[in-house]
């Protein structure tokens, strides 16, 4: 069987996408046959602000086109934040043009997945962790809600500088986990940016909670796989990729 080829279309800064989408994608080659290989392409982003995060996005065609070429069978795209500050729903029109540029490849975005995955755990209400300044953690929490799920609880860590997001130590997220509020609540968002690690604790996090503990990184790799018809299955990265069999 030949290898799944995996198109990532990353911000130029991030550090993390290409780390914890292949750490789980190799940990399911451990228990499932399908094997995968990674390919990138990167627009340029420094700072987390609108007005870069604007112009990143503008790139994002490009990079659909170079993956293309290599004949990828799935792209996923990161940067949520991207996607959720241009307008309500978005992902919907960035997926559908992406797609078009890369001659119907199915394409994922992280923004996309992490809603989707939500509504498939059934979650109406939940807390969320962001790296980022306050008014964007709020462009994040309203896009959610708009698409019908409650932020009941948010936690801005006011990074703004993209290498430092990914330099975050990601055991910091155990603390920061019991103090944000998940009273009453479906599901916690440990990390509401593919940029910022959180691999190395969702298990242990997780554990502690009797409620999903979903990551942007986690919920790209579950709709990656439900795109390619594979099951969404990867050990240690929490509720929505468990082996419920």
């Amino acid at each position: 069987m030949p290898a799944i080829r995996t198109g990532l279309i990353v911000p130029s800064s991030n550090t993390t996408m290409e780390t914890e989408i292949p750490a789980m994608l190799r940990a399911r080659e451990e228990v499932l046959p399908e094997k995968f290989t990674f390919h990138s392409s990167r627009m340029r982003m420094q700072q987390v602000t609108p007005d870069q995060l604007r112009d990143m996005d503008d790139q994002s065609l490009r990079c659909a086109r170079e993956l293309a070429d290599a004949d990828v069978d799935v792209m996923a795209y990161a940067c949520l934040v991207a996607i959720m500050t241009r307008a309500t729903g978005y992902h919907r029109e960035s997926q559908r043009r992406l797609a078009e540029v890369a001659g119907g490849t199915p394409v994922v975005s992280s923004a996309g997945a992490l809603v989707e995955g939500l509504q498939h755990l059934g979650a109406k209400k939940i807390s969320v962790i962001t790296p980022y300044i306050k008014p964007l953690t709020q462009t994040v929490c309203n896009y959610i809600e708009a698409e019908g799920v409650e932020v009941h609880d948010s936690v801005s860590l006011e990074v703004s500088d993209n290498l430092a997001v990914g330099r975050l130590d990601p055991t910091q997220l155990v603390d920061i986990a019991a103090q944000v509020d998940t009273s009453g609540v479906d599901a916690l968002v440990l990390s509401a940016c593919v940029q910022m690690p959180s691999l190395p604790v969702v298990e242990q996090i997780q554990s502690a909670l009797d409620i999903p503990v979903v990551t942007a990184s986690v919920a790209t790799v579950w709709k990656t796989l439900r795109e390619l018809g594979l099951s969404p299955i990867v050990p240690r990265a929490g509720w929505l990729l468990a082996d419920r069999g």
